[in-house]
């Protein structure tokens, strides 16, 4: 095999995929327990698949393909000119073929080439190299090619017993069903929906915030409300009924991972839609250094965790990513042995080491509040409630605070200052809020640019105007991705989360003991320094991390300009 004859971990380090300190931790760990470093660095540090095997295409010569385009390329019909076992044990699969070449994918960069062209019917052979993911995503295809040669009547057949398993259904239905799930896993989907319109299925999944269309998939209305039925049958809900909405769960392994799978259904005029929320299992949580915060805000993050008591809250919307922040903030609090860590959450999302976990089950009358009524009994010294949802929670956090406990939770709210009234609403006490909370953290979840295709551009002029309506600071520049393999052509790979964080001082206990009107409040808390959401964002916008298009989505129209506050510089 001819090899560029440069190391792995050199070209990981160069395309910025890894750094020289894990390449290097990765090499030593890999020898200790005799696995490639490949493996350490993408199981423990986080490298992702496609980093790694793009550079083992440029270690060993051979071009990286992207998933998209052969996809789109595929033929199921050529691609079975190879037998199925042949294909799986040499991990090759014929893509196409174009006049007298045919284009043909690996996952094994070692692959030796034997001479196919009398079995393919062409002249010449070019090799791609693929992720084991990708194999498998057209493996899947190729079954879906002959699935959809089946008759209308076979595909849609349904169970015979509604409530059994999966395996009743023919093998189509599972095996569409299945696929889909793998080409969600493969674009790092958070969620897959399910809907039908005018009797015309779609497909999509939530990738880094933004739903995209699985455009190859075409479903008929028979297939459609197959593919439903194999996902209620594995969430355990009933089958029959779809006059009304259902929510159960089921565990999905997906090439050796397991994934926590939350199905929900929703009767809908054209039909029965469903949503499944993909939980990795065994994901990492991040640590406070890689959660994207800036400096200022990670250390007053850290400086907080710190205290002996009281209430920290982080706030936002739905998928912003509290439950996170909160895990690395546990992570480093269960760190000191010194210290009992508990939890209860609803769902557990991350196994952490060190800290007591529990799921909240309200069929048995465990909930939040009632856990948190127990947990004081145990002798805690930091308790994590997964959300304040009700009056009753919310007073047993404050109760926890005051004895002595530092509580930590998620409230669903706009920004750091709304979070005071939405206490005020599930009934706490002012002086009580005042009294127990230290620090308000705020969250949104932005799109990163992608580093292989970033290129500065000119920002846009409404939005410039809507920012700046005075006119942009000098020197403000903005970046877009145009679209890469790295990306997919989206121009974006990733999210980073913009904070703004709320340090409790004593004008601001102040104004919340004095129920002063939210604006007010948020006047004080400006004086006191706390650096809004939109300025977080514009940082990360200069740094051309973010797109400035993401102001759109992070903040309402009201917050775009900014505010001015008497004895505070309105800042650029």
């Amino acid at each position: 095999m001819i090899t560029s004859g440069r190391r792995l971990g050199d070209i990981l380090v160069e395309a910025g995929a890894a750094t020289r300190a894990d390449v290097e931790t990765a090499v030593q760990r890999g020898r200790e327990l005799g696995q490639a470093m490949s493996r350490i660095l993408q199981e423990q540090y986080g490298v992702e698949e496609s980093e790694i095997y793009r550079a083992l295409g440029k270690r060993y010569l051979i071009p990286f393909a992207d998933i998209d385009n052969l996809l789109a390329l595929l033929d199921p019909g050529f691609a079975q000119l190879l037998p199925e076992r042949f294909r799986d044990f040499q991990r090759v699969m014929p893509i196409h073929r174009d006049g007298s070449t045919a284009l043909v994918a690996t996952c094994d960069p070692l692959f030796q080439l034997p001479d196919l062209t009398d079995t393919l019917r062409t002249e010449r052979v070019e090799l791609r190299l693929i992720t084991p993911t990708d194999y498998e995503r057209l493996r899947a295809m190729i079954e879906l090619g002959q699935l959809e040669a089946s008759s209308p009547a076979a595909i849609s057949k349904e169970l015979s017993v509604p409530g059994t398993s999966g395996d009743s259904l023919d093998w189509g239905t599972v095996t569409l069903f299945d696929a889909i799930i793998l080409e969600a896993v493969a674009q790092r989907a958070s969620d897959i929906h399910f809907e039908i319109y005018d009797d015309q299925p779609r497909i999509r999944v939530r990738v880094d915030g933004e739903l995209r269309d699985l455009g190859y998939l075409h479903l008929t209305p028979f297939q459609f409300v197959a593919v439903v039925n194999v996902g209620k049958v594995r969430a355990h809900v009933d089958i029959a009924e779809r006059r009304a909405p259902q929510g159960g769960r089921f565990s999905a392994e997906v090439r050796g991972h397991a994934f926590d799978v939350r199905a929900q259904t929703q009767p809908s005029l054209h039909g029965e839609h469903l949503v499944l929320r993909l939980l990795p299992q065994e994901a990492k949580p991040l640590e406070i250094t890689t959660l994207g915060f800036s400096e200022p805000v990670a250390t007053q993050y850290r400086r907080s965790l710190h205290n002996p008591g009281g209430l920290i809250l982080v706030v936002g919307p739905t998928g912003s990513g509290k439950s996170t922040t909160l895990y690395a903030g546990l992570q480093l609090l269960a760190a000191d042995p010194s210290r009992k860590v508990i939890s209860v959450e609803d769902p557990i999302e991350y196994a952490l080491h060190g800290v007591q976990q529990c799921q909240v089950l309200p069929e048995v009358g465990f909930t939040f509040a009632s856990a948190m009524r127990a947990f004081v009994r145990e002798d805690p010294d930091v308790i994590l409630v997964g959300e304040i949802r009700d009056e009753e929670t919310a007073l047993e956090a404050i109760r926890a605070s005051q004895t002595g406990h530092l509580v930590l939770s998620t409230l669903h709210c706009n920004d750091t200052v709304d979070a005071v009234q939405r206490m005020l609403d599930l009934g706490a006490h002012p002086n009580s809020i005042g009294s127990e909370l230290l620090a308000i953290v705020a969250q949104r979840l932005a799109r990163r640019i992608c580093p292989g295709c970033r290129v500065e551009v000119e920002p846009d002029s409404a939005l410039a105007l809507e920012v700046f309506p005075d006119g942009a600071p000098k020197g403000f520049r903005t970046w877009k991705g145009t679209g890469c393999t790295r990306c997919g052509g989206h121009g974006t790979r990733g999210r980073i989360a913009v904070a703004e964080f709320l340090q409790v001082t004593s004008d601001f206990r102040l104004g919340i003991s004095h129920h002063l009107p939210v604006d007010d409040l948020r006047a004080v808390a400006r004086r006191g320094g706390m650096r809004p959401l939109r300025d977080e964002a514009l940082t990360l916008v200069q740094s051309g991390i973010i797109e400035f298009g993401e102001m759109r989505d992070l903040l309402t129209t009201e917050r775009l300009p900014g505010a001015v506050v008497p004895g505070v510089s309105a800042s650029a």
